[in-house]
């Protein structure tokens, strides 16, 4: 069985973003970027499911510019087999849009016949938490989000997840697409003799063009601003006009 990890290069969690001053998007100038966390814990199950032998190859796709492939070199030096990169854009600024993202990867699948589909939640740049959603309603394919727990048979796979009364497990016949939430695993790092590796497996590159989709943005972003500052606090003397603020100024009771 083929699985299938799609990975998104996106600003590291670590940096701090800034909005630019033209206030037309976030400054990438100088920034360090890496591969989607989210995407990061995919990509480590993927490859436990291989060495489970649960699976017999694992690959890696990316979606976006000329440097994804950076992202994918991390995905092969911690254990897939080999990468697609889908080059859509030419200026870092663009992000390509959930929909098509999704037809990108549906085109991909089309071609690869993978027999599981793991995705990171969400990308942390945008939250948006919707292309493995949409990408299930485009293949016609069960799907589990959230997965904290996961474990893959002949028959299918049942997924845990973690919900407002405690776990829910949910079983799936494969093909299947699940997302992953951050307590599924923790991701090894690449060892040295891995990223040297990782530079001669195979890495093809496409096109939305070679794969019939058109990536035209739906969404018009106007304008990008940095939330505004916490207001300080003030103390009350007393219950009463602590119910009071509450009542006649935040409005919550």
């Amino acid at each position: 069985m083929k699985v299938l990890v799609p990975v998104k290069r996106v600003i590291d969690y670590n940096v701090k973003v800034r909005v630019r001053r033209d206030g037309e998007g976030v400054d990438l100038a100088n920034v360090k970027m890496s591969m989607n966390p989210f995407d990061e814990i995919a990509v480590e199950e993927a490859i436990r499911l291989k060495e489970a032998q649960k699976a017999d190859e694992v690959i890696a796709i990316s979606i976006g510019v000329k440097q994804n492939q950076e992202t994918l070199r991390t995905a092969l030096a911690m254990g897939a087999d080999r990468a697609i990169l889908i080059v859509a854009a030419d200026d870092v600024h663009t992000d390509i849009e959930p929909l098509a993202v999704a037809k990108l990867l549906k085109a991909a699948i089309d071609r690869e016949q993978p027999g599981l589909v793991i995705c990171g939640k969400q990308a942390i740049d945008n939250d948006m938490n919707a292309t493995g959603q949409m990408l299930a309603a485009l293949l016609g394919w069960p799907q589990a989000t959230f997965a904290s727990g996961l474990d893959v048979d002949a028959d299918g796979a049942s997924v845990t997840r973690e919900v407002d009364g405690g776990l829910q497990v949910v079983r799936v016949g494969l093909p299947a697409i699940v997302t992953v939430d951050l307590r599924l695993n923790e991701p090894r790092y690449a060892s040295l003799p891995n990223i040297m590796r990782a530079k001669r497996k195979p890495m093809d590159e496409l096109t939305p063009d070679d794969l019939g989709v058109d990536v035209t943005p739906r969404l018009n972003i106007l304008s990008t601003r940095e939330p505004e500052g916490r207001a300080a606090g003030v103390k009350v003397a007393s219950v009463d006009e602590l119910v009071e603020k509450l009542r006649d100024e935040a409005g919550v009771i």
